[in-house]
């Protein structure tokens, strides 16, 4: 049994005439009320971070394009691998192709001198806040089992996802707003869909919320016209009398109690939400500073706004998709897939970046990029790259990192990780550990056997900070 017990006494508001249909769909099951925070516990070390805001780059960015640079490889194009590199599976089972050489061109920038690609030049004006960690690994050779142990630990589906182990773990700042949110850039379904962002085994109330990166995040927020905040409470109190009968008949079923939280959290919401995400409050400079004013930055622009936003009223996670839908994934023509890709979220992460830190807010978020795995050296299809999980790059910013560093290496060729190598679950264990968080001693009891976010395995790298 969880250590969280959640009373919902108040029965004001609707939101949601369609009881299911609206919230439903935006899946605004959320965490957040005062009962959880009250009942969370607090961290167990002094925390350097309150929150989080993850950029999942999904379908897999090639690291030996971006982050990566290797003089070898470009040296070696067009040969096949050598005998003396270790053979690894790949998905498309490519592992003797032609090495593909990369066209971008390297630099270094900064007063720490860190490596990055004209892909991301705007990115590149940021590198002393950022920790390079060039030797990450995974175990998922594909796109279903890679973003799901990016999300939450596991290659297999069913686990709580990191959003949902931080929301439990700490609860919430703000109990008028979602602890975890999601958002995408476009409407195709991130692979595995909201198992990505779900709580697993936990109570549902930890599962991520799913705005929409339009000029509308939250659908049908407002109240319905000419109903009275009157009629409007005597219909959820009606409603709440019937779910909590069942509710308590059924106390083994938590998806019920999270919908009678997620009616509670709607209304909280309809005073606080509608400013936190209307970005019309927001100055044309700072717009521009995230893209806005361009269309193929707009979109990621805006989420990135959202998150900026979100984290300072108090939301503890934020998740960011960049490519739904696995577009990241070039297997064939990457100079026109990434670096469509790449313009689309250089400038916006960049301004992110640099607006947290003039607000005083970049000490206190924790920014986290990367994919599910990055892409190996050899070409496929002549002109594109397949998985790689063996060797990859990630970056983090702020809550308490040490930038201007890169951490770990790949081989000469980016194939392997080979020092300093960081699996997903000492990612995670470093993300927690940056909230106040012990990956070891984060427990939830799920029949009777103690579970814990990274499978009783991997640790904070701690090297990573200041």
């Amino acid at each position: 049994m969880s250590c969280h017990h959640i009373h919902f006494t108040r029965t004001r508001r609707e939101f949601l005439r369609q009881a299911g249909a609206g919230f439903g769909a935006l899946a605004l099951t959320q965490l957040l009320a005062m009962e959880t925070a009250a009942a969370a516990p607090l961290p167990h070390r002094q925390p350097r971070a309150r929150s989080v805001i993850f950029l999942f780059m999904e379908g897999g960015p090639s690291h030996i394009d971006l982050f990566d640079p290797k003089p070898e490889l470009n040296r070696l194009a067009g040969q096949k691998i050598p005998d003396s590199f270790r053979r690894v599976i790949t998905a498309m089972g490519e592992f003797s192709s032609p090495l593909l050489g990369s066209r971008r061109t390297f630099k270094q920038h900064g007063q720490s001198g860190l490596w990055v690609s004209d892909w991301l030049p705007r990115l590149a004006e940021c590198v002393d806040d950022l920790a390079v960690i060039r030797s990450c690994w995974a175990d998922g050779i594909n796109h279903s089992s890679g973003v799901c142990q990016m999300n939450t630990g596991s290659t297999l589906a069913g686990r709580p996802s990191l959003g949902s182990w931080v929301s439990y773990g700490l609860g919430t700042e703000n109990a008028e707003l979602p602890a975890f949110v999601v958002l995408q850039d476009n409407p195709s379904p991130v692979i595995n869909g909201p198992r990505n962002w779900g709580a697993g085994f936990m109570p549902a109330v930890h599962q991520g919320v799913r705005l929409t990166s339009g000029p509308e995040p939250i659908l049908n927020l407002n109240p319905v016209a000419g109903l009275s905040e009157a009629r409007q409470e005597n219909r959820l109190a009606f409603l709440n009398r019937l779910n909590r009968s069942y509710a308590d008949a059924h106390p083994e079923q938590s998806e019920l109690e999270a919908r009678i939280a997620s009616y509670e959290l709607a209304f909280r919401m309809q005073a606080t939400a509608p400013g936190a995400v209307d970005l019309s409050q927001e100055s044309g400079a700072t717009k521009k500073l995230y893209g806005m004013d361009e269309k193929s930055t707009e979109t990621f622009g805006r989420m990135c706004l959202h998150a900026r936003r979100l984290v300072e009223r108090g939301t503890r996670f934020v998740q960011l998709y960049s490519g739904a839908g696995s577009k990241w994934d070039a297997h064939a023509k990457i100079e026109e897939n990434h670096g469509g890709l790449c313009r689309s979220i250089d400038q916006p992460i960049a301004g992110l970046l640099k607006d947290l830190k003039s607000r005083g807010l970049l000490d206190s978020t924790l920014v986290v990029w990367g994919g599910e795995f990055g892409r190996t050296p050899q070409s496929e299809k002549g002109d594109g790259r397949d998985h790689n999980p063996t060797g990859f790059t990630m970056w983090m910013a702020g809550g308490g990192v040490k930038g201007g560093q890169t951490i770990g290496s790949t081989d000469e060729l980016g194939l392997h990780a080979v020092d300093q190598r960081l699996h997903i679950h000492d990612l995670h264990a470093t993300i927690l550990e940056a909230l106040g968080l012990d990956n070891m001693d984060l427990i939830y009891k799920h029949k009777g056997r103690p579970e814990r976010p990274t499978l009783n395995e991997g640790s904070a790298y701690q090297a990573l900070f200041a």
